[in-house]
């Protein structure tokens, strides 16, 4: 399973025995990187993780405010040349902040500052933004239907935005994710201005550093949570119908987990079909405990003892084989 995250590619090629693709791109940073993604009949799948994601850069060279989604551009462009009618755009993992203003330039929009120079990559270069020429927009994006896969369902500007929640996680400093959410409600001011509609609080819009709500506002995309999407093109519920007992997890289980990621969305579909529900997590944090009301029947973390972050991923297997013995050994007593 996947919510829209790494992962969701593989899990649908798995699932459908699609054929898997590949192209240059260039990455967050303006590297040329060969990217993967797929095509499932006329249905093409796209990671932003896969062009422009977190864990493709060390913590180190990480550039939040300048970092640029150009690439997940350049993947949509392939799919258009590859006939695809539809495309599942999955919007985890990414290391990007600029609102997907990279995407669009790939995609043929030109954002212009007030002298009328197109702008430089970057989340930080939106806060100059001051109109939007849409007159290149690749019209073949017309004729596509396409959908926006998000473990997340966080509004584009605020302290629930991309800027404030995931901004750190992305090496953003204080006063970085304040400037950051500056442009981006710069950017949504300006898209109001030129489309007559306002997409900035529309779920989805915050996530992948705000380029589902370029998705949504510039492509026509609509928004679903990516585990229903995953779990819908796999046939979860069916599967789920006929087990007894139910695994799901991640690194970190909290309150955020029920905000679109694979657990709750894996729970909610075995709560309507009466199955129980483990849950396995690296750690379990602040609110977990909330799922125990959308079909989780228990949770557990793997760690068995005080131990380091680097322990732990060192040992993970060993550690989950013992908790997924320990949880079935009480199941089945």
């Amino acid at each position: 399973m996947a919510d829209g995250g790494e992962g969701t590619l593989d899990a649908l090629l798995s699932a459908t025995h699609g054929d898997r693709k590949s192209c240059r791109v260039l990455g967050a940073l303006g590297e040329v990187q060969e990217a993967a993604w797929g095509l499932l009949g006329n249905t093409a799948v796209i990671e932003v993780a896969a062009a422009a994601g977190l864990e493709l850069i060390p913590p180190s060279l990480r550039r939040p405010m300048k970092a640029c989604s150009f690439g997940v551009g350049q993947l949509i462009k392939a799919a258009l040349d590859a006939h695809a009618d539809r495309i599942i755009l999955g919007l985890g993992g990414s290391s990007t902040n600029d609102g997907g203003a990279g995407m669009l330039a790939a995609l043929g929009v030109r954002l212009l500052d007030a002298k009328g120079s197109q702008l430089s990559p970057g989340g930080a270069a939106l806060k100059t933004l001051a109109k939007l020429d849409t007159s290149g927009l690749d019209p073949r994006l017309a004729l596509v239907k396409i959908e926006v896969a998000s473990d997340v369902d966080n509004p584009l500007c605020g302290n629930s935005g991309a800027s404030h929640v995931f901004g750190p996680q992305k090496g953003a400093t204080l006063d970085q994710v304040k400037e950051l959410d500056l442009s981006l409600e710069n950017l949504a001011n300006i898209c109001a201005s030129h489309f007559g509609t306002d997409q900035r609080d529309c779920a989805g819009a915050g996530a992948a550093g705000g380029l589902g709500f370029a998705a949504m506002t510039f492509l026509r995309a609509s928004f679903r949570p990516g585990v229903e999407i995953v779990a819908e093109i796999c046939g979860l519920e069916a599967e789920i119908g006929d087990t007894d007992l139910v695994f799901t997890g991640e690194g970190r289980m909290d309150a955020q987990t029920l905000r679109g990621k694979t657990p709750a969305g894996v729970a909610r579909i075995a709560q309507r079909a009466g199955v129980p529900v483990i849950a396995l997590a690296g750690a379990l944090g602040e609110g977990y405990d909330a799922l125990y009301a959308c079909g989780v029947s228990a949770a557990f973390s793997l760690v068995s003892g005080p131990m380091t972050l680097d322990a732990a991923c060192e040992h993970a297997e060993a550690l989950l084989t013992d908790r997924a013995r320990d949880a079935t050994r009480l199941w089945i007593t």
